[in-house]
């Protein structure tokens, strides 16, 4: 007797989900064996809205395109401006971007690090990581004035220079967070519980990443090599030493290590631009005057993936045209290859293994039958399936405790 089909709609306001999106999962018993994925919930209409700005209001208004990403886009945003108004840019400013760039790829890697041990059930991973997280959020708020939306770029450099003072006190958190990166990194790869819950789950091959066109992590993971900071050498990642991470199997384990390797290669990044801002003083702005007709395109590596920008100018105060392409856009249709052939209690991970973006305005799903409308299972027994599964492999390979080393 065939088995029935059930159709799990899991979002498009879902605790699991960083952002209104809806996946259809369809579903024989625990195996899901296929998805719709709609997209375009949250429209804002910012390209519209920058088409009436001045080119400084244009960078406040894509800083909230994303929370987490409130300083890719404003990189991505400038260097499109700066190209289509071949605008000159200081080096000290160079180095500051790369400096807030590379803080917020910290943080944000450490909250999807965070939520993906909530999601398996491992909540000390979750603590710890955000814990570290403030660290970081603290430095940020302390340079820049704001934890997010942090108001530092501008055509033609940035708004706020990096005294001494700020430079010790990065330098200091640096020191402080060494210790729990390498927690981080060598706990994952030893501990064979969160192996069990993550290799071989939610794979995609090279091929399977060239089709979807995805960006990133994601990428990165299944061994594609690319990246915008060393393809297209942009701030200051031509000016300083560092290195690609790169996984082979695609799988949900591999997209963890490749975000805590980048970790540490973003420390490896402050640290060089600390030094240079320290030994090689300067001005942080051009004060450009006016952006000549032209076309400009600027790309950023968000901590998601390539970010891009397209502004064309007429030679006015303001775009006469505005293209925004943020990575989320190209990383979630990979869950049409990945969560096919899993079971549900694996496919909120993999769902959220791509770290689509945050709107923070999700509420709940239900399962419901597909023939009476009756609900069958709710958003919060989902999540209890995906811990339920880290239980029984507990039990399974003989550990006791909620988290195994993390409780120690």
């Amino acid at each position: 007797m065939a088995k029935k089909t059930t159709i799990i709609p899991v979002g498009p306001y879902h605790p699991l989900q960083e952002e209104p999106e809806f996946f259809k999962l369809y579903v024989e018993g625990e195996k899901v064996v296929g998805l719709d994925i709609e997209l375009g919930y949250n429209h804002r209409g910012v390209e519209k809205l920058s088409e009436g700005k001045d080119y400084e209001e244009t960078i406040f208004l894509v800083e909230r395109v994303c929370g987490i990403c409130s300083t890719s886009h404003p990189i991505a945003c400038v260097q499109a401006i700066e190209e289509a108004g071949d605008l000159e840019v200081p080096q000290r400013a160079l180095y500051i971007r790369s400096l807030i760039g590379e803080l917020e790829r910290i943080h944000s890697h450490l909250l999807w690090l965070g939520l993906a041990g909530h999601f398996l059930g491992f909540n000390t991973v979750w603590m710890w990581a955000w814990r570290y997280r403030e660290e970081v959020l603290n430095i940020c708020e302390q340079v820049t004035g704001n934890r997010n939306h942090y108001g530092m770029l501008k055509p033609g450099g940035v708004r706020r220079d990096v005294p001494a003072t700020e430079i010790s006190a990065i330098r200091k958190m640096l020191d402080t967070l060494s210790s729990p990166l390498d927690l981080f990194r060598d706990t994952v790869a030893e501990d064979p519980l969160i192996q069990a819950r993550t290799r071989g789950i939610g794979t995609l091959t090279p091929q399977q990443i060239r089709k979807f066109a995805a960006v990133g992590p994601t990428a990165r993971a299944s061994g594609v090599d690319i990246d915008v900071r060393r393809d297209h050498p942009h701030a200051a990642y031509g000016m300083v030493e560092w290195d690609v991470v790169l996984e082979s199997r695609g799988d949900i384990f591999d997209k963890i290590m490749v975000r805590i390797g980048e970790m540490f290669q973003s420390v490896r990044i402050i640290r060089q631009c600390l030094s240079r801002l320290e030994t090689e003083p300067g001005p942080i702005d051009s004060h450009p005057k006016e952006v000549k007709p032209g076309e400009g395109i600027g790309h950023y590596e968000a901590p998601r993936g390539e970010v891009f920008h397209y502004i064309r100018s007429d030679g006015s105060n303001r775009p006469v045209r505005h293209k925004i392409r943020a990575p989320s856009y190209m990383n979630v249709p990979t869950n049409r290859e990945a969560v096919i052939g899993e079971t549900i209690a694996d496919a909120t991970i993999i769902l959220a293994a791509v770290d689509p973006c945050y709107c923070c305005t999700e509420r709940m799903a239900a399962v419901l039958d597909p023939e009476t409308d009756r609900v069958l299972i709710s958003g919060k027994e989902l999540l209890q399936r995906s811990r339920r599964k880290t239980a029984w492999l507990r039990s399974q390979l003989g550990h006791e405790g909620p988290d195994l080393k993390w409780d120690c």
